[in-house]
């Protein structure tokens, strides 16, 4: 198998389902998973070479595992963390100075005689390639084709209709999905605001739609997760419940060295698992009457007048430590919205989250609404 990695995405924002699809059975095509012991890994030219491994056989063909691997932003982030090494010295070494990205992990990965790794990589087949992350041998392998296949299954066999929209990043994948045939109304949330991207009005559409959140990392940025969600019509502002997500950790059972292959048994129990989450979820989340109680939860705090904006953006700003930049754009956007309340500021920090064109900025903003309504509230 020869791969052009660089004509395969690592991120999108904002994509269909069959576009996701796509961009996944790409990664997966190349993806080689390798636990190695210090004896096999060595610095070179910024790189990590990686020697000992037995070549992957799979349906694509067989890949040799050996080979030497550019290490992403995460991938580098991981090898400092395992290793002890600062992870803006390890940048800093990388851009300025190559030869003590070599020295540096070369010396520590002696210190560490006797550890195992995960490098999780892709491979263009010809023994080069990227290197993913740098994790745990403890870490349990959820890939994202496989999540997205049981939560397409479990959404299936709830019967219900609903809207995509998807999200890709090296961090994280990132699945939006919304029911508008479960549907209430928040006249109290949104009786006074105004969409910052159309000027409609919440007053004569107080429609919200009930959703759900699906998020996976296979780089070690996170857990397995479902996260309801509450989608308002009139901007389609996503409000996300993160109090009760559904989580599963990526922890398992030490591995052995080599590259990983997985029984179809093992295959097959995560993605039972996964898809049973999925189901569960869709069952209990999109529901009229959990959106009905999350919306008067919300409300309840909603109401609160913010005197002085500014003020309370930049209080919100330091406890999220959102950038000055970002500051400014959710005051641009509470003041689009006309809502001069604690709910104006939930608005606004998740209308401003739709503009972001970086998928984890805007998932990481969308997902502290509440937070940022909770202070607001306070402030």
């Amino acid at each position: 198998m020869t791969t052009a990695l660089n004509s395969i995405p690592l991120t999108t924002r904002n994509a269909n389902l069959h576009d996701l699809n796509a961009i996944l059975q790409q990664q997966h095509a190349c993806k080689l998973d390798i636990v190695a012991g210090t004896a096999m890994l060595q610095a070179e030219g910024c790189h990590l070479r990686i020697t000992g491994a037995e070549p992957m056989i799979s349906e694509y063909g067989v890949t040799p595992a050996d080979g030497l691997y550019l290490p992403t932003e995460i991938g580098d982030a991981g090898i400092g963390d395992k290793l002890g090494i600062p992870a803006s010295y390890l940048r800093k070494t990388r851009t300025q100075a190559p030869s003590l990205w070599d020295t540096n992990v070369n010396g520590w990965l002696d210190l560490h005689q006797g550890k195992r790794y995960l490098a999780r990589c892709l491979s263009d087949g010809n023994g080069s390639g990227i290197l993913r992350a740098f994790l745990s041998d403890g870490y349990k392998i959820i890939d994202n084709l496989d999540v997205l296949m049981a939560v397409l299954s479990g959404i299936r066999d709830s019967g219900l209709q609903v809207h995509f929209s998807c999200d890709l990043s090296e961090r994280r994948m990132v699945v939006r999905v919304h029911s508008e045939a479960i549907k209430s109304l928040a006249p109290a949330l949104l009786g006074n605001y105004r969409s910052p991207f159309t000027g409609a009005t919440g007053a004569d559409n107080p429609t919200v739609f009930a959703g759900l959140v699906f998020t996976n990392s296979e780089t070690g940025g996170g857990a397995f997760s479902v996260v309801p969600r509450i989608v308002v019509q009139v901007c389609n502002n996503g409000v996300t419940i993160t109090r009760d997500a559904l989580r599963a950790v990526h922890l398992g059972a030490k591995m052995d060295e080599g590259a990983i292959r997985w029984s179809n048994d093992t295959q097959q129990a995560n993605l039972t698992l996964i898809g049973k989450q999925a189901r569960d979820a869709v069952h209990r989340f999109l529901d009229v009457r959990y959106v009905q109680r999350k919306i008067e939860e919300i409300e309840e705090k909603a109401g609160q007048r913010i005197p002085d904006p500014d003020h309370t953006i930049k209080v919100i700003g330091q406890r999220l430590r959102f950038t000055e930049d970002e500051q400014r754009l959710i005051l641009n956007h509470f003041i689009d919205g006309g809502d001069r309340t604690a709910g104006g500021i939930l608005h606004a920090v998740t209308s401003v989250a739709q503009t972001l064109t970086d998928p984890d900025a805007a998932y990481d903003m969308e997902s502290v609404g509440i937070r940022a309504l909770e202070i607001a509230a306070t402030a």
